[in-house]
């Protein structure tokens, strides 16, 4: 990036806009002129481009052609997006004034020093352990060789961090010393984990581990929650935090918080094996994820995506509302495959979020709609934003059952924002965009095989073929129909892909490793299983007060927090205990994934809400609770499939048809009541009353269908005389 040092947060409450702020910029490379006037200008920016390519072709490999061994695939995964992480973003915002001096001096330098001694002297230290062991026959003993190493190593990275947050950088074009010092400590730790991995497997967590192993897995735990902070902000940096202050607390807490305690050496042996970072998050972000953000690189790139966008304004520009229309179909397709509800936001945002103010949405209604569309892409099969993934890799479920049941909450999702959006332009009298302003419809239409990565990716999913293989075949499909349009991928756009690619990765990768610090905390604690028990006691055997605990608990938690790491957090901490109560596995998890993903919509911490404001001018917290307006039914689903199994295709043809039609009632129903319209303007009474008769049909009873089906009829009928009686009034007059 040429702003590659722009980043990030040193509070809590700039968090939000500084994710806004990178994944803005990130977007503004993906396009492709931008693309090609950063590549290739300067050293710096060529050897990041190529660190990047090789990064994104490393993963496409080893997922392919050439397995490597799970623990050392997914530690390289981890280290290497640790290297690009600290070389792509600085510790501080980049504030640039030429005039201003690089603040520096004595005590710079004398940190910078230490720093640089230690992190050298342990990786110096890695290579000499690696030829006591392969080359002299482990000569010198291993436990002296790395407690000797591993100390520096790790006091070094604590101040190379010190460092960037006391005097941070101020030059785009060379890179920060403090941070290629993180770097290098970033290789040297993941390289002592991938040599000793084999005995490290077997005596992590044991009286066994070696101090080597402790200042490895601590330096590493450092680095991963120092890159949090930056690309993420201090949200999730607190809560690992709290939850690792509570493993070494646990002795002198009360309650079902109290445990034995654990010594530093085994908590930290611990985490860095597959119960904590190298876990499910870092699993799935290793190959679904990061398969899936390299495709959408592709769509980018060949500005395959750009037609989506382009055809859906041909399709309904003209229409009442038009925009924002598009944008829930352009925001839903793409944030299906995309990995972040905020990244998706600005990725579409930034060309339906203007043209529905054009046609007279306010600024805030037209960036809430963005967040809801981009959000719920996250819930929207077959990919689910990786959400299925991470849902199969957890519980056990195959994939292809979770996609089959989230398809009818998911479309009714979408159609309850649909509702949303029509009865808003319907209350506002709006129009929508002349035809001369929009793409020509007949021409786009002659480029529909640019649809063929979409269709490839379904096609080959529900026909049986593996994850990794249907996503490989799409981002081919989509290079190859690139070359019937003026934007041909050649070896040069093949190369901005994978780079911009790896650069949108980086995130998550951060966000899953930190995710799994806080599942380790949980698996080692034990904390899980008591706060089922707790749940239990509270619910006192009811499921319904169960899943309320659980709704507040996910929102809570994925406040702040990517999806991917909200629902691995929330699905370890409460699903065992829902489970118990008798819901099942699969109802369960999607419930919590339900909350976890809406809290990206959810005041007061809304990041998808929070990017799209930033691109509207809006309040952000104003924008929030308007999404969160727009997006209610994602609220209420999650209760109808609970109580209506059939919603998630587990019941009769006929039974699955009763629950979504009646489900479809009953958000229009919702829709109207927050909208305030329903044939003509809706007062308190009647927007109550709508409330009301949607809400009874969130059981999906025959009964209550019927009360809420008749509290509609007599809200038509008594809307629909109450427009005569104006109009006769109007008449009078």
């Amino acid at each position: 990036m040429s702003n590659a040092q722009d980043t990030h947060t040193q509070s809590e409450a700039d968090a939000a806009s500084a994710l806004e702020q990178e994944l803005a910029r990130a977007n503004v490379d993906a396009d492709p002129v931008a693309l090609n006037q950063r590549l290739f200008v300067g050293p710096r920016n060529m050897l990041i481009a190529c660190l990047c390519v090789g990064y994104a072709v490393f993963h496409l490999l080893v997922m392919n052609v050439y397995p490597l061994e799970t623990w050392a695939y997914r530690l390289s995964h981890v280290g290497g997006g640790l290297l690009l992480g600290f070389l792509l973003f600085g510790s501080t915002p980049f504030i640039h004034d030429p005039n201003e001096p690089e603040k520096g001096g004595p005590l710079s330098l004398a940190m910078l020093g230490l720093a640089g001694a230690g992190i050298l002297y342990g990786a110096v230290g890695v290579v000499a352990i690696w030829i006591n062991g392969q080359v002299l026959g482990e000569m010198l003993p291993p436990q002296w060789a790395m407690s000797s190493f591993g100390i520096p190593l790790c006091l070094g990275t604590v101040l190379a961090i010190v460092h960037g947050w006391v005097f941070p950088h101020r030059r785009r074009a060379l890179f920060a010393p403090g941070d290629v010092l993180l770097a290098v400590s970033a290789v040297a730790f993941t390289a002592y984990l991938i040599f000793f991995a084999r005995q490290l497997q077997l005596r992590a967590g044991m009286p066994m581990a070696l101090p080597g192993d402790m200042w490895s897995a601590i330096t590493g735990c450092l680095l991963i929650i120092e890159l949090t902070r930056r690309l993420a902000g201090l949200a999730l940096v607190i809560i690992a935090g709290v939850f690792v202050a509570y493993a070494f607390a646990g002795p002198w807490l009360p309650g079902i918080f109290e445990h034995r305690g654990y010594d530093v050496k085994r908590f930290f042996s611990y985490i860095f094996t597959d119960n904590g970072v190298l876990g499910a998050p870092i699993a799935i972000s290793s190959t679904y994820i990061i398969l899936f953000v390299i495709f959408a690189a592709f769509l980018q790139t060949t500005r395959v995506g750009e037609y989506f966008v382009n055809l859906a304004f041909a399709a309904a520009g003209h229409r009442r509302g038009g925009p924002a229309k598009v944008a829930i179909f352009a925001s839903g397709l793409m944030g299906m495959i995309n990995g972040t509800s905020a990244g998706n936001v600005v990725a579409t945002g930034s060309l339906t979020i203007p043209m529905m103010k054009k046609v007279g949405y306010r600024p805030q209604t037209s960036a809430a709609v963005e967040a809801a569309a981009s959000t719920g892409g996250q819930i929207m099969p077959p990919i689910m934003g990786a959400g299925a993934f991470i849902m199969a890799e957890i519980t056990g479920i195959s994939y292809m059952e979770i996609v089959y049941a989230a398809i009818i909450p998911a479309v009714i999702y979408f159609v309850s924002v649909y509702f949303m959006v029509d009865l808003a332009a319907k209350k506002a009298n709006m129009k929508g965009l002349p035809r001369d302003e929009l793409p020509k419809f007949a021409k786009l239409a002659k480029q529909i095989y640019l649809f063929l990565p979409i269709v490839v990716l379904i096609y080959a999913l529900f026909a049986g073929y593996s994850v990794i293989r249907c996503g490989t075949l799409a981002m081919v499909t989509a290079a190859v129909v690139s070359w019937l349009t003026p934007h041909r991928m050649g070896p040069r756009q093949l190369f901005q892909a994978l780079d911009n690619g790896a650069r949108m990765v980086l995130q998550l990768v951060a966000v899953c490793a930190t995710a799994g610090i806080i599942v380790g905390v949980i698996a080692l604690t034990g904390i899980g299983s008591r706060f089922s028990t707790v749940l239990l006691a509270l619910a006192d055997q009811s499921q319904f007060l169960a899943l309320f605990f659980a709704m507040v608990v996910s929102i809570i938690l994925g406040m702040g927090m990517p999806t991917t790491a909200a629902y691995a957090v929330a699905a370890s901490v409460i699903a065992p205990g829902v489970i118990n109560l008798g819901v099942a596995p699969l109802t369960a998890h999607l419930f919590i994934f339900y909350f976890a993903v809406m809290s990206a919509i959810t005041p007061p911490v809304a990041l998808a809400a929070y990017a799209g404001s930033a691109l509207a001018g809006s309040d952000p917290i104003r924008t929030s609770v308007e999404s969160f307006k727009i997006g209610l039914a994602a609220f209420v689903v999650p209760y109808m499939f609970f109580y209506s199994p059939a919603m998630l295709l587990d019941g009769s043809w006929f039974e699955i048809a009763h629950i979504a039609v009646t489900a479809l009632v009953g958000v229009y129903l919702l829709s109207c009541a927050v909208q305030g319209w329903f044939f003509g303007h809706a007062n308190l009474a009647v927007r109550l009353a709508l409330g009301a008769g949607g809400l009874t049909m969130i059981a999906g009873g025959w009964l209550t269908d019927a009360i809420g089906v008749g509290i509609a009829v007599l809200l038509v009928l008594f809307q629909k005389a109450r427009g005569t009686t104006a109009e006769a009034a109007g008449g009078a007059d």
